[in-house]
């Protein structure tokens, strides 16, 4: 068995290799999962006027990729619910199967993220928070919940973080990374202090319909033109993060980019201190290199990774980053998603296997992850 090959049960208990998911993604069979977690007025706008998002389509994402459930054939309940409902399956084919010590719960169904009824959209965040805890972190204590918010309301973002942060089941803040704004414009910041002051990372999944198309410059032909595009709204968003000032304000704030791809960060960073100098009057309110604040306070996950024809090229890649600032990602339990055993086409020394698979983890969310 080559060194890039994690080792399960053939592995003495003291020597297997800590896995840690920062991408494991439930759903609810329908709305009426939600029901106990919403007050009777929330449960009959609901099943009066259902939902409304920034797009043209009201029973379905915008996005290709999601309709219907983005998942792989083998993850279907045999009662037909959608993939990621049941816990116990998940139990084993996912956590069981490849030895997860830890994964991170993103909803990304029901899209509460993107509703644009205000009052609506928090309840349904509040209701999904309470359902991770009900449903799936109260009986798998190998999960990990994410703080669900409606960014565009920032006094409510707040209250729905203070309300969730004490309870030690939530290990992160989920918002949209394509929200009305950029997300690095001041009308957001009091979110990312809130979760900054309770020790809680940002876990920036790629997400949301703002009513505008995923790529700058329009609505493109293909799915496939748009599946790219994602990973260039991740890098406008990091862009924001870092000229707006965030982490230079913020300097505890943890991000974490999730399903973005992470090839992009370091020429990212290449290229905003190309023009640093030029531009630095500005942005007087930034006192290091664009470069150094991505360095400091952002991390990626290993899914989707990119992969060059010279899987050492991979490596070079990853050099120029960190091997501190990627963590591992399944996001299972989606067609596209990834078994640890097989994620990386290079050999992985054990420091690098470590670092990748539990140890940044675990530097990122410390005791949350406990």
């Amino acid at each position: 068995m080559s060194t890039s090959t994690l080792v399960r049960a053939a592995t003495p208990p003291a020597a297997r290799l800590r896995l840690v998911d920062c991408d494991i993604h439930p759903t609810v069979r329908s709305m009426k999962d939600l029901h106990p977690f919403l007050s009777a007025q929330w449960r009959e706008h609901l099943d009066s006027f259902g939902q409304r998002f920034r797009q043209a389509f009201g029973g379905a994402t915008a996005y290709p990729k999601a309709t219907p459930a983005l998942a792989r054939r083998d993850s279907w309940p045999a009662d037909g619910s959608p993939p990621g409902s049941d816990l116990e399956m998940m139990q084993r084919q996912h956590l069981d199967a490849n030895g997860i010590d830890r994964g991170m719960l993103f909803p990304l169904f029901p899209r509460a993220l993107d509703e644009r009824n205000i009052d609506c959209a928090h309840a349904v965040c509040a209701a999904i928070n309470d359902w991770q805890v009900a449903e799936w972190t109260s009986k798998e204590p190998r999960l990990k919940a994410t703080i669900t918010v409606m960014a565009e309301d920032a006094d409510g973002a707040v209250a729905e973080i203070e309300r969730c942060a004490k309870n030690p089941a939530f290990a992160q803040v989920a918002l949209v990374t394509r929200p009305i704004e950029p997300l690095g414009r001041k009308r957001y910041w009091r979110i990312y202090e809130a979760a900054a002051y309770h020790g809680l990372p940002l876990g920036l999944h790629n997400s949301g319909n703002n009513g505008h198309a995923v790529t700058g410059g329009g609505a493109p032909s293909f799915y496939f033109e748009e599946h790219q595009g994602v990973a260039l709204s991740m890098q406008a968003m990091a862009t924001s993060f870092v000229l707006e000032g965030v982490p230079q304000r913020i300097p505890d704030l943890k991000i974490v980019i999730v399903e973005g791809g992470f090839g992009w960060a370091a020429p990212l960073g290449w290229r905003m201190d190309s023009f640093f100098d030029r531009f630095r009057g500005e942005v007087p309110h930034l006192k290091m290199k664009p470069s150094e604040y991505l360095r400091r306070n952002f991390w990626w996950t290993t899914q989707p990774m990119e992969e060059p024809e010279q899987p050492e090229h991979l490596r070079a890649m990853i050099d120029w980053m960190g091997w501190d600032r990627i963590v591992f990602a399944s996001d299972y339990p989606h067609w596209d998603s990834d078994d640890p055993r097989f994620a990386f086409k290079i050999r992985l020394n054990d420091q690098e296997r470590q670092n990748i698979f539990a140890g940044n983890a675990e530097a990122i969310y410390g005791e949350r992850l406990a």
